[in-house]
């Protein structure tokens, strides 16, 4: 578990090493290639469900007005896609047992 407030790529590495007797090259190619497997998948539009933990989902948003902060200026900013996360009902739990 993380010493801090926040779990770090080099602690999960780290754990996976510690849980699973890995070296840590391992554990660092087994993390590296499941965050590229859910990045690539992302980028491509799809949706990434890790069962009992939840869901990334890639959702387009519209163009739509602003404002530029520096100068007050409206302006339109352009159509993008966005990441959400859905946790699921059993995180949820986890989460609010506590």
């Amino acid at each position: 578990m993380p010493k801090t407030g926040t779990l770090t790529k080099a602690q999960i590495i780290e754990d996976i090493a510690e849980a699973n007797g890995f070296t840590r090259i391992k554990s660092v190619e087994t993390t590296e290639i499941m965050l590229e497997l859910i990045k690539s998948t992302l980028a491509s539009g799809e949706d990434v469900l890790v069962s009992g933990f939840g869901k990334f989902c890639v959702k387009k948003k519209s163009e739509r007005r602003g404002r530029n902060p520096a100068t007050g200026e409206d302006m339109m900013l352009p159509p993008r896609r966005v990441v959400t996360f859905q946790c699921s009902g059993k995180l949820r739990e986890k989460i609010n047992s506590r």
